[in-house]
């Protein structure tokens, strides 16, 4: 802030101070001295609302108060008052009252009074941070407490960073009123990171601790089975007879979760195999088999699944594009005419004219989505 009078001139009515250094408080005089007659008084009142008259002057005269001859210095002619080794005691407002009488204006007496505004601080030393506990934690059942803390520094700032990002008040992060501690409650997956503090004050720039990482337990989520192999319609994957194919399971966990193959033929469930690969020879299935990936997570103990269907079926040329296959089909079993264990395929619109029939309906998908036939295939 800049104050400009016609007669004087004070570049800053604040001053930030540090402990242990000179402080100059300027005031630019802005008519000639040669011309006027001045009286005026430095004087200063501290945070406790105690007011003392530091130095009282004249163009000819200074008398400065005995209690601080040795802490002050007071510049003539441009009544500018220095400050030689500041303390904490050097806080608050400075109060400049000034008389002036111009010589061709002999009666006419002009007052001039500013505030100047002094702080004094002890530079921040670079911050240390700790975390509680410092072990790894599990999602959803623990908490987390951060403490940042200073050698050295008034009136000191906290500001937290997570990865870089700063971080504020939310229903699960709660700051102490100075910001040098982060509660944490309870920890999720996403609070996993480098946390960082920021220390600043009025005398100095960010000082950034070290960074201190939070590993954090959690998961499985976003299971998924996927093959590189055959046609594959939403949760139903074709392929040829004979054909060897491998699908892989993968889960977003920490640790990396374990995970078991489940066969659901025939109304039971077997273990094929544990481990993230599954491989299949399709000469040994039956038209379709159901399978399960199971993924547990022995830390969090959760676990989830992800469940497919196998089906056999000769793809041959044209079937690139699996929105051809989209529809509802109907296997359909003829007893006393299919000893073979042969079976035709028809129409569900054809339903009502075997009715008498057993009938077994398998539906590959339910619905066609109405985005581009690319984005089915993946």
């Amino acid at each position: 802030s800049v104050v400009n009078s016609e007669l004087i001139h004070i570049p800053s009515l604040v001053h930030h101070g540090i402990e242990g250094e000179p402080l100059r408080l300027p005031v630019e005089t802005r008519f000639p001295l040669d011309k006027a007659e001045i009286q005026g008084t430095w004087s200063h009142t501290r945070p406790s609302g105690t007011r003392v008259t530091l130095v009282t002057f004249t163009k000819e005269a200074t008398i400065t108060d005995m209690m601080y001859r040795s802490h002050l210095h007071f510049s003539e002619p441009n009544i500018s008052l220095e400050i030689l080794e500041l303390n904490q005691e050097d806080e608050g407002d400075y109060h400049l009252n000034l008389n002036i009488e111009f010589h061709n204006k002999t009666g006419l007496v002009i007052k001039e009074e500013r505030t100047v505004h002094v702080t004094v601080d002890v530079p921040v030393s670079r911050p240390v941070i700790g975390k509680r506990p410092s072990y790894a934690v599990v999602e959803d059942k623990a908490n987390v407490t951060w403490t940042c803390s200073v050698k050295e520094g008034t009136k000191v700032v906290f500001q937290w960073l997570r990865d870089d990002i700063p971080l504020g008040p939310s229903d699960r992060y709660h700051f102490s009123q100075d910001n040098s501690t982060l509660f944490i409650s309870p920890v999720r997956k996403e609070d996993k990171g480098s946390y960082q503090c920021v220390a600043s004050n009025p005398v100095s720039q960010g000082q950034y601790s070290g960074t201190m990482e939070l590993n954090v337990y959690y998961g499985p989520y976003n299971l998924e089975v996927n093959s590189d192999q055959g046609l594959r319609t939403g949760e139903v994957f074709t392929i040829n007879p004979g054909e060897l194919v491998f699908f892989e399971c993968r889960a977003d966990s920490n640790p990396p979760t374990s995970y078991v193959w489940i066969s659901k033929s025939r109304n039971a469930t077997q273990v094929i195999t544990e481990g993230q690969r599954l491989e299949v020879l399709s000469y040994k299935l039956a038209q379709a088999e159901e399978y399960l990936c199971r993924a547990f997570n022995n830390v969090t103990e959760k676990q989830d699944e992800a469940q497919f269907t196998l089906v056999v079926a000769n793809l041959g040329p044209g079937h690139e594009d699996a929105t051809e296959d989209f529809g509802i089909y109907e296997f359909v079993s003829i007893p006393g005419k299919m000893e073979s264990a042969q079976a035709s395929c028809r129409s569900l619109a054809h339903l009502e004219s075997v009715q008498d029939m057993h009938t077994t309906i398998y539906d590959v998908i339910g619905h066609v989505p109405e985005t581009s036939s690319q984005s089915f295939l993946e």
